[in-house]
């Protein structure tokens, strides 16, 4: 079951070290694997692919089943309730009014020199997108991967999704159809990655590939990130709650549970300044986790991953969060806001406790796709800016040249690019 321990300030690097599980789910094997299945593709494409379809994905005949047709997704969306429909419309409305406000803006700079300097952001061309469907499905990565794509103007979004003998979750090709997504193929794992990344006859190349999925995922994407962009090394989906003893036990073991159900190797860690809330929390869970639909993973979960640590400050624990650097980071404890701009190191921030986690992997606006496993102290989540480039053009005069030459020439001279320092003599000495 889940531990309670007290941290030291003293030894807080010994403590980091000995208490929290890093998640680096690294296998040889996956890697020797993946290396294998990725270079087939690359050299074989189609050949190569159908092979691992047949194998992994189980699908038969995949130079006929591996693209989903435009009737089976109408077909998949008639299966869906009104209810769910709706749901997925208006968190699809939210997530695009949200990255329509992130879309930065063209700008022209001139200088006293005689500079005009154009920026422009223009779209990469196809995005390619991994949608799990895996031990669960999630609709809401197809809206969360999907949207910033189309708001940042990428012309082609084309989605791979693994499926169960061929089927996949109606909501999930309901979700394709609501996001414009009309090429979606029946391939995940490692083939799917490679794919993407490499093009084959039936599966385009694209750009960037976005989108959670498992181990053998995660390390294809790491094999081609020099082929292809990529949106992040993901990896098990983690929360670090802050909260004092006016919370509801119940409401902080939900939270840390919501996180559990997704994954066997999730963490789920709670920062406390009370050890009598911190032993409330403990027996809800266990008591939560009697009825959970997902109880093995959850208990799997909390017993590796789970933490609930006592510290005397909560206003101190800045310092601790930055070093865990968490996915989600839950702030519930009175004046929390006053250590927000403490906080450097965290995919996404909730704050207060009418503002659950939960929501914001569906409704909230913000991409839930974000870095893991401390890659938030160097990288953010997704957002329109994976999808864009940045494209500057410059335009100068003569005056330009007879007032910045002579400096860019000297430089030039120093680093004994000889040509260079010539080719601004020669418009130095122009008429």
């Amino acid at each position: 079951m889940i531990k309670i321990i007290k941290y030291s300030n003293q030894k807080s690097k010994t403590f980091l070290e000995k208490n929290l599980s890093t998640k680096r789910l690294e296998s040889n094997k996956i890697e020797s694997d993946v290396k294998k299945i990725l270079y087939d593709i690359k050299n074989n494409k189609d050949k190569a692919l159908f092979k691992y379809v047949k194998k992994f994905d189980n699908i038969q005949n995949p130079k006929n089943n591996l693209k989903i047709k435009a009737s089976e997704i109408k077909k998949a969306k008639n299966l869906c309730d009104d209810k769910s429909i709706k749901a997925l419309k208006i968190a699809a409305k939210r997530i695009e009014k949200f990255h329509k406000n992130q879309m930065p803006k063209n700008s022209i700079y001139k200088d006293k020199e005689g500079m005009t300097i154009k920026t422009r952001w223009l779209p990469i061309e196809k995005a390619g997108v991994y949608a799990p469907g895996g031990k669960a499905s999630y609709p809401s990565s197809v809206l969360m991967s999907s949207i910033p794509a189309k708001v940042a103007g990428v012309k082609e979004i084309i989605m791979t999704v693994p499926s169960t003998l061929g089927e996949i979750n109606p909501l999930t090709l309901a979700a394709a159809e609501l996001c414009g997504i009309r090429n979606i193929f029946r391939v995940g794992g490692a083939q799917a990655i490679g794919a993407l990344a490499y093009g084959t006859e039936t599966i385009d190349k694209t750009d960037i590939i976005v989108g959670p999925g498992n181990q053998w995922v995660a390390e294809a994407k790491r094999q081609v990130v020099r082929d292809v962009n990529i949106d992040m090394f993901a990896g098990p989906s983690e929360i670090l709650i802050v909260a004092d003893m006016h919370n509801d036990p119940d409401w902080i073991a939900y939270d840390m549970l919501a996180q559990a159900e997704h994954d066997e190797s999730a963490q789920s860690i709670l920062i406390t300044n009370n050890e009598l809330f911190a032993k409330n929390v403990k027996n809800s869970i266990q008591s939560i986790i009697k009825n959970s639909k997902r109880s093995e993973i959850i208990k799997k979960s909390i017993n590796k991953n789970g933490l609930i640590i006592i510290v005397k400050n909560l206003k101190k624990s800045p310092y601790l969060i930055n070093q865990i650097a968490p996915e989600h980071l839950s702030l519930m404890f009175k004046d929390a806001q006053s250590i927000e701009k403490e906080i450097i190191n965290a995919g996404v921030i909730f704050i207060g406790k009418w503002t659950p986690e939960a929501m914001g992997d569906y409704i909230m606006g913000p991409s839930h796709v974000l870095p893991t496993n401390g890659a938030s102290k160097n990288s953010s989540g997704l957002s329109v800016y994976n999808f864009l480039k940045k494209m500057s053009s410059i335009k100068s005069n003569q005056r330009t040249i007879k007032t910045l030459g002579p400096s860019a020439k000297i430089i030039a001279e120093c680093e004994g690019l000889d040509a260079h320092a010539k080719s601004i003599q020669a418009r130095i000495d122009g008429k």
